[in-house]
């Protein structure tokens, strides 16, 4: 770290509250999701010649990875099931090379943003300080054991701010995803018990979205459910358990933990800056429609 990188995180205040990172990056994450649901990057890559739903959402996240195999993508995005992954990967690649999809991808994000946010939140002073306090946080974020970030940290930063904002919020959420992983794997939750768990928790996907997006079956789910029932984690009627609900946030805990840096690097003053204008770019591209209306819940 430079003295003038260290004199700049110093200035910004003291370390921030050990949850002040998870708050700013469930805004950061929630702009740069916008355009998984959005119909530009389905047009977007179906113009290469990428139809389907499935492939669209495989081509768009590993691209920055290259022409990577089915396995690779399977352990990075960890909750999709393998052979899901398979009947897409390494196919898609044979279609449009990673290049030409994260290039459609990026434009997808620069119309999904306008669409939703307007080109005055786009040219905005606002969206130009966002987007140097998130790429500031990225200063302090690491490579190692982190393959879908790393991946992301190598391409270059776009030009105009609302691009570079989103960019910077995609670092974030993959760093801390990457953690999330790690954190996961330590509270010995496979990929079908962490998404049944985090349903339960009611901030996770509905099972029918996750089941349409992830590619498990209703046998699979049910399943999972039995298992984290005699684990103790889930009750009879799906609820999460004391120790269940404890063992969520514990996962969030070891996620915030291995995600602190960014966020002390950027200081308390800059976290809560951030979040500020994360919140409220999140906010209005939700209020524009930029989700679907049954995308989160338990049931």
């Amino acid at each position: 770290m430079t003295s003038a990188t260290t004199s700049a995180s110093s200035a910004a205040g003291a370390d921030p509250h050990p949850r002040a990172g998870r708050r700013c990056h469930g805004v950061l994450n929630a702009l740069h999701s916008t355009h998984y649901f959005a119909p530009d990057l389905g047009r977007e890559l179906g113009a290469l010649g990428i139809a389907h739903p499935r492939a669209v959402n495989f081509a768009a996240r590993a691209a920055a990875m290259g022409a990577v195999g089915a396995g690779a993508v399977t352990a990075a995005f960890y909750n999709y099931r393998p052979e899901t992954v398979a009947e897409h990967v390494p196919a898609v690649w044979s279609v449009a090379a990673p290049d030409a999809v994260l290039a459609a991808r990026l434009r997808a994000v620069d119309t999904t943003l306008r669409r939703l946010l307007g080109d005055e939140a786009v040219a905005s002073p606002e969206m130009a300080e966002a987007a140097r306090l998130a790429l500031r946080a990225t200063e302090a974020c690491t490579r190692a054991g982190r393959p879908l970030y790393s991946a992301h940290a190598d391409l270059p930063v776009p030009e105009e701010p609302h691009l570079a904002y989103w960019h910077a919020a995609t670092l974030l959420r993959e760093h801390r995803g990457d953690g999330h992983l790690a954190a996961l794997l330590d509270a010995g939750l496979d990929p079908v018990e962490a998404l049944v768990s985090h349903t339960a928790t009611g901030k996770g996907m509905t099972p029918r979205r996750n089941l349409a997006i992830r590619g498990w079956t209703q046998d699979d789910w049910d399943a999972a459910v039995e298992r984290l029932r005699a684990r103790g984690v889930l009750a009879a009627d799906g609820e999460l358990t004391e120790a269940g609900a404890a063992l969520r946030e514990r996962v969030e805990e070891h996620t915030d933990r291995l995600d602190r840096a960014p966020y002390e690097h950027l200081g308390a003053a800059g976290v809560e800056r951030l979040t500020e204008l994360g919140g409220a770019f999140a906010g209005a591209a939700a209020r524009a429609g930029a989700f679907p209306a049954d995308l989160l819940g338990k049931a």
